[in-house]
């Protein structure tokens, strides 16, 4: 599915990622694409999110306060790690020859697992992309799918969350992102 998304939406995610590891997640959720997205505001997705108040460095310091609230430890991985070491795995030698190869932190282990809301983000993303009969997916259809997967207020995600207690209209962000789709 990933060799259908454009460079800029496969950026999203690897910061996504990075900002997950670097919050010491070890889940990639709804939020840390938000924050993939919000970190270049000169893609799609980005462009309209800037145009709505909503920069990385506000992005950030809302979804730590949210998820702290909510109880959410920051582990840095350590259950993958512990389980790897369980059966005689040893990460760091993983982490210092990665280190010797890639350079210093360059390669993070273990990634970040995806939540479901974010596996269903990525899923709703190929369907809004496939509903405006594009073959490619781009950081606006990131978004679209991350506006789209729990809405109501039951199984509201954290990105939804982070976004209204950011004072974001939600709602205008949908006819947006599709303006400027129209436009582009």
């Amino acid at each position: 599915m990933f060799e259908y998304f454009t460079g800029r939406a496969k950026r999203a995610i690897v910061v996504g990622q990075d900002e997950a590891i670097a919050l010491g997640h070890d889940f990639m959720g709804t939020e840390h694409l938000l924050l993939g997205l919000a970190a270049d505001p000169e893609s799609a997705a980005g462009s309209v999110l800037a145009a709505h108040g909503v920069d990385a460095d506000r992005t950030r310091e809302v979804t730590v306060r949210l998820l702290t609230e909510a109880g959410v430890d920051a582990t840095g991985g350590r259950p993958a790690s512990d389980a790897l070491a369980s059966i005689g795995i040893d990460v760091a030698e993983i982490r210092r020859r990665a280190d010797e190869s890639f350079g210093e932190g360059k390669f993070q282990f273990p990634r970040p697992a995806y939540t479901p809301h974010a596996k269903a983000a990525l899923e709703q993303t190929l369907r809004e992309a496939k509903a405006l009969g594009h073959e490619r997916f781009g950081t606006e259809h990131m978004l679209l799918g991350i506006l789209a997967v729990g809405g109501d207020d039951a199984e509201r995600t954290t990105a939804l969350a982070v976004l209204t207690a950011l004072d974001v209209n939600t709602a205008a962000l949908r006819p947006a992102l599709l303006s400027r789709i129209t436009e582009g």
